[in-house]
């Protein structure tokens, strides 16, 4: 199952044990359990503390295994077999089921334990979702360390029919004790706020506490990470406030630009972004969005929509653009319910059904190349009437079988049973004629906005919406700079982001010097 190097590698990582498991495999015969057992006798090769036992129990998911620990309360299954993206996230439960201590703050430990149950929890993920890892780590995480807290990670692909019948058409999604929880990519942070309702209140009174900054970035992606880094490096006081940390990078399967990178994905770079951010003296505040900005010609202020306030001599603006919808009857209507936003995560969940793609630029035909390889059939609808992706995507698109392109056309609406989706209506641009397509899944492409809604009235915007910015990513509000994609500067690239979070951190720096300047001339004099 496993090849012999990344053995050796699992092999390094489970001697870091501290006390024994048992995994408890429960199988029916098929080929999928047999393959899991495969897995599963690789890891027991390398690992002496490891021991495997072999059940059928027709009560429980098969083929699916429980990681425990003798002594210890840990209710913790996977139901599939976890590789792809998820191999990590079974070592990470390997390792944490077995005493390694997880690398997150004490009060979030303490937050975890503090939780009453029962707490059943079901996630499912994809195994090409790039997104579904932070769920099922952090779910497994709250397994380990609260005996009130079951989970169970179950690979969608792998039990289609249960997808169907809970109509689970987006990963990673997460109930629990029975019922829809949450649906999207979440942290432990976002899962405990979610369960404790009073969590936001008591930050919010903690932000509210806190002292001007000489610099504040609003925005975690590529560009805020870059400005925090560059602006702490001064030894000035630096927060960085955020929903999350990544942004749309978080979101993106493969990376190959990034120069001294010659291939990456978007989670392993957040991860290192992250990290890096670490390593300096920077105020990291997540879960929080900006909701309004003002100045009173000393300090900029930053409204949350928490209802707290951050003051700042400067402000860094940083909060990247989100996924362009179509605005047409029935798509919040069907959103998660058969219209999509993400190819590699949610394709798999439509295995031989039928899907239309949105949008005729470079990422719509990928996503239309990748996903005919699942589906049984796909319409790629473009607005234009010729596709703008780059000439080699659209050879490879036109050579696929179950690929067919409408070009000058409009889409008018969603279509669903109340339920789910189960077609579209586009308007032929040339004739002003209605088409209905039957299908059952919507996977929209069709580029981002920026994310710059708290700064109308207050911060010049194009008609874009974009933060209108000079050579040093100056704003027309006195003090505030702004980077990456939320921006005019064109070219909306990882790269180029972090190159101009980087020099609005440069430019606030400057700024707060000739901000005092004058002080310190009065007082020699």
């Amino acid at each position: 199952m496993l090849d012999q190097d990344l053995k050796e590698t699992l092999k390094g990582y489970l001697e870091r044990l501290t006390r024994p498991l048992e995994i408890v495999a429960n199988t029916d015969g098929s080929d999928a359990s047999k393959e899991m057992m495969a897995l599963l006798a690789d890891i027991t090769d390398v690992c002496s503390r490891i021991t495997v036992r072999e059940t059928s129990d027709a009560a429980l998911r098969a083929p699916s295994f429980a990681i425990g620990s003798p002594g210890h309360d840990i209710r913790l299954r996977f139901a599939g077999i976890p590789l792809g993206h998820e191999f990590t996230s079974l070592v990470l439960a390997l390792l944490q089921a077995g005493g390694y201590p997880p690398k997150v703050s004490d009060d979030v430990i303490a937050a975890i334990k503090a939780l009453p149950g029962p707490l059943k929890f079901e996630s499912y993920f994809s195994l090409s979702c790039q997104n579904c890892p932070d769920v099922v780590q952090a779910l497994n995480l709250m397994a380990v360390l609260n005996p009130n807290i079951e989970h169970t990670a179950i690979e969608g692909s792998a039990f289609q029919s249960e997808v169907e019948s809970r109509q689970v058409m987006s990963v990673p999604s997460i109930y629990l004790n029975g019922e829809p929880f949450a649906a999207g990519r979440m942290g432990v942070d976002e899962i405990l706020a979610k369960l404790d309702t009073g969590a936001a209140a008591r930050e919010a009174e903690k932000l509210k506490d806190k002292a001007p900054y000489d610099v504040l970035i609003v925005g975690g992606g590529p560009a805020g990470a870059a400005a925090a880094i560059y602006a702490a490096r001064k030894g000035i006081r630096t927060g960085l406030v955020a929903e999350r940390f990544g942004g749309q990078v978080a979101d993106t399967m493969g990376i190959e630009n990034l120069i001294s990178v010659p291939e990456t994905e978007g989670p392993k770079l957040v991860a290192a972004m992250e990290n890096h951010v670490g390593h300096y003296d920077v105020d990291v505040m997540k879960l929080q969005r900006a909701d309004g900005i003002s100045s009173d010609g000393e300090l900029v202020s930053i409204a949350l929509a928490s209802g707290a306030t951050l003051k700042s001599k400067t402000v860094i603006v940083a909060t990247g653009a989100r996924w362009r919808q179509m605005n047409v009857p029935g798509e919040d209507q069907y959103r998660n319910k058969g219209v999509a936003y993400c190819p590699h995560c949610d394709g798999p969940l439509f295995k031989g059904k039928r899907v239309a793609v949105i949008g005729g630029g470079n990422s719509g035909v990928e996503a239309a190349i990748d996903l005919a390889g699942i589906v049984s059939q796909v319409t790629l609808i473009e607005f234009d009437s010729q596709l703008r992706a780059d000439a080699v995507l659209q050879r490879k698109l036109n050579s696929l079988p179950n690929v067919r392109v409408i070009t000058s056309a409009q889409t008018t609406e969603v279509t669903g049973d109340g339920a789910k989706v189960n077609g579209l209506v586009y308007k032929d641009r040339g004739t002003g004629e209605l088409h209905t397509i039957a299908l059952e899944g919507i996977f929209v492409q069709i580029g981002l906005l920026p994310n710059s809604d708290f700064l109308k009235g207050a911060v010049d915007l194009s008609p874009r919406g974009e933060v209108v910015v000079d050579a040093r990513g100056a704003t027309s509000m006195p003090g505030v700079f702004a980077a990456g994609d939320v921006t005019t500067t064109p070219y909306k690239q990882i790269i180029i982001a972090m190159g101009e979070g980087s020099k609005a951190a440069l430019s606030a720096f400057d700024h707060l010097i000739r901000m005092t300047a004058p002080d310190a001339a009065r007082k020699a004099a």
